[in-house]
This record gives C-alpha cells, sequence and structure tokens, in this order.
C-alpha cells in the first residue's frame, strides 16, 4: 500500500518511528515531513498529505501532532477525505471498519509507542465493512458536494 506519512514537530520522532515500521511491514512510505524538531504548522504538513489521498496519488495516510486533532481538522477541509483521531485499539479498528477512514490522526503526547505500532497495524489491515456503513459514507461525500469549501 502506499502511505502518505507527515507530522509536526511534536510528532516527529512518532513519524520517524511509524516509517520504520510501515517500510518493515512491506508500505510504500511518502515522507511529507516535517524532518526534525523544528517548529511548524500543522495545517501545512496536513494538507500536503491530505492533497495526496484527496488525489488518488496514496490510499492512505498517517498524521501526528501533539492530540492528533489540529491534523484532523485541517486534513477534513479536503474532499474525499475522512480523518480521525483514533486513541485505541477499538476507535483504529471502527473507523475503517464502519467510515473506511483514510486518514489516521495520532497524538504524539497521549499515546506509547507500542500502542501506537498496534493501532496502525489494526487500522491497516481492518476492510471497510460496506453495506449499511457505505451509504452512510457516501451521505458524508454528498455533504462535501453540497458545501464545498
Amino acid at each position: 500500500m502506499r502511505i502518505a506519512v507527515g507530522s509536526d514537530h511534536r510528532g516527529y520522532t512518532v513519524k520517524e518511528n511509524l516509517v520504520q515500521l510501515l517500510n518493515r511491514l512491506g508500505h510504500e512510505v511518502i515522507d511529507c515531513g516535517t524532518h526534525d524538531c523544528e517548529s511548524v504548522d500543522y495545517p501545512d504538513i496536513a494538507a500536503v498529505v491530505a492533497k495526496q489521498v484527496h488525489d488518488g496519488e496514496v490510499e492512505r495516510g498517517i498524521l501526528i501532532c501533539g492530540t492528533g486533532i489540529g491534523m484532523c481538522i485541517a486534513a477534513n477541509k479536503f474532499p474525499r477525505v475522512r480523518a480521525a483521531p483514533c486513541h485505541d485499539d477499538l476507535s483504529a479498528e471502527m473507523s475503517r471498519r464502519h467510515n473506511d477512514l483514510n486518514v489516521l490522526c495520532l497524538s504524539a503526547d497521549m499515546l506509547g509507542e507500542r500502542l501506537i505500532d498496534r493501532m496502525v497495524e489494526i487500522w491497516l489491515r481492518t476492510e471497510f465493512e460496506g453495506g449499511r456503513h457505505a451509504r452512510r459514507v457516501e451521505k458524508i461525500a454528498k455533504l462535501e458536494e453540497e458545501h464545498p469549501a
């Protein structure tokens, strides 16, 4: 799978570890920055990842900031991007199973490395169930069409 990964300065170390994990799992990783611990504005990084998901250049994206919330808000400004902050195994699984989440947002400050690794693995292997959930995701897409940014 082709996955775009990005973080702000607070998520830099987590991103670096995730890039290694994703490579070990056999995924193609597009590292969208940041590339050091110098302060950056998270919306700038979120936009790079979200645009790649929106344009179909990657299948999924992962964003990391202090809480995961800021990245989520910025990424969801792009049509066809479904981003959410996940904080445990269940939220990671259900975000895929029921919402077809294509951008996972993570907290660098509130989650440990082992939990993050496990969540990412669950999120990557969980398939979208479709069915009644597909109808709901289609309604979200319709809202995007009716209310463009």
